[in-house]
């Protein structure tokens, strides 16, 4: 059967839905060699699917394992994903206004690689967060808190973890269909009724150009609803970080401030929109309502928001403007890089990564600098990358002679 399909995928034919659920289970059970699935997905990436192709992978993916149901608790469930930038932290500030606004968020996030972080990697910075939990407690704590943020269990799309670790070895990452798959898998797996997705464009994104994203976003709209979701899909700028901070502890400690109502305004603008209620959630941000549900949700999975941070100690080296003038360009992609070769991300997924490490931003498109205002503070272990990421984040600054 294999070879059958491979054939027919090189030569561009399109499979049926029996098809793909037996090559998925093929793929788990090792009747599909690893060399025939990373052949398969390099004739995918070459070839694409279709959109009822598409609609198959992903639903075979998430019955490749167990789901989880909430019967008994009252929803409505919602959850958002977003595909990744520098200083992203949304989720730990949806979740908690959601669940203000009367819905339950049951959130499983993932852990960054190369320039984006993982929402896993943020809460980590928490002593004590436990970022695997077992389907009782999600559902103990879903009732009781209104939302958890956790790690995909062993048993949540297993055929994603599979897929996804032979793309990232092959090369066959940026195929819309498969990210499509791998994306809406897990999200279907969690028995959520409404789908939030927040693709990012730009320099600090995966998809750079608004083309690239607006096919992913197309694509992830339309299958999500062919599954069953009922799916919101917003476009995002991501050619300079989210908020000011950029790095695991940092972010976390935005978060909190976004949560008292105190966040930068560009973070607290586009919680409010991703909401689906923006005015509500400005009030709620506002209030500091949020606040205490994020408490509860940190304790509740074993985390002590009432200690240091971990990865504390570490340095400060303040980059500070050599020309004065206008800042009209603040790179996403660069202040990335600085903040990856500090230490704040990892190459691959069992890198480990300093959770002390990062950077505030202090000045971005549009403001007015003089010589000798701080641009951009690295925060640092002492001399590791800190050369490097001076480069980069000089590198990401323009500024036009005012």
């Amino acid at each position: 059967m294999i070879h059958r399909l491979l054939d027919d995928k090189r030569l561009g034919r399109a499979h049926s839905a029996a098809e793909l659920q037996a090559l998925i289970q093929g793929v788990l059970d090792g009747s599909v060699t690893r060399a025939q699935a990373a052949a398969w997905l390099a004739f995918v990436c070459c070839r694409g699917m279709t959109r009822d192709e598409t609609v198959a992978l992903t639903q075979a993916m998430t019955d490749s394992g167990d789901k989880l149901a909430w019967d008994g608790l009252s929803g409505p469930f919602i959850d958002k994903h977003s595909t990744g930038g520098v200083g992203d932290k949304v989720s730990l500030i949806l979740a908690p206004v959601w669940v203000v606004m009367g819905m339950k968020v049951p959130m499983i996030s993932g852990r960054g690689l190369g320039l984006t972080g993982g929402t896993l990697d943020k809460l980590e910075a928490i002593p004590g967060y436990n970022t695997r939990l077992q389907p009782e407690a999600l559902r103990r704590q879903l009732e009781e808190v209104g939302c958890f943020i956790c790690g995909q269990t062993d048993r949540l799309a297993p055929a994603d973890r599979v897929i996804y670790a032979l793309r990232d070895e092959t090369g066959t990452v940026p195929s819309v269909p498969l990210i499509t798959a791998s994306i809406l898998s897990k999200k279907l797996a969690e028995g959520i009724q409404r789908l939030v997705l927040d693709v990012k464009v730009g320099s600090g994104a995966f998809m750079k150009s608004e083309e690239d994203a607006r096919a992913l976003a197309e694509s992830l709209a339309a299958v999500g609803r062919g599954a069953g979701l009922e799916v919101d899909v917003h476009l995002t700028d991501m050619s300079q970080p989210l908020g000011e901070a950029v790095g695991n502890a940092l972010e976390v400690e935005e978060s909190i401030r976004c949560l008292r109502g105190e966040g930068p305004a560009d973070l607290h603008a586009l919680v409010c929109q991703l909401s689906g209620d923006a005015a509500r959630a400005d009030a709620v941000l506002r209030s500091g309502a949020a606040l205490p549900v994020f408490e509860r949700m940190v304790a509740a999975q074993g985390g002590d928001l009432s200690v240091q941070l971990k990865g504390g100690g570490c340095e400060e080296t303040v980059l500070r403007a050599e020309r004065a003038g206008t800042v009209t360009r603040c790179d996403a992609e660069q202040l990335g890089l600085a903040a990856f070769v500090l230490g704040a991300g990892r190459v691959k997924a069992s890198d480990d990564v300093h959770f002390g490490v990062g950077l505030r931003v202090h000045k971005k498109r549009g403001a007015s600098v003089v010589v000798g205002e701080p641009l951009v503070t690295l925060v640092h272990d002492g001399s590791r990358g800190l050369d490097a990421a001076r480069r980069h984040a000089f590198a990401a600054f323009e500024v036009s002679l005012g």
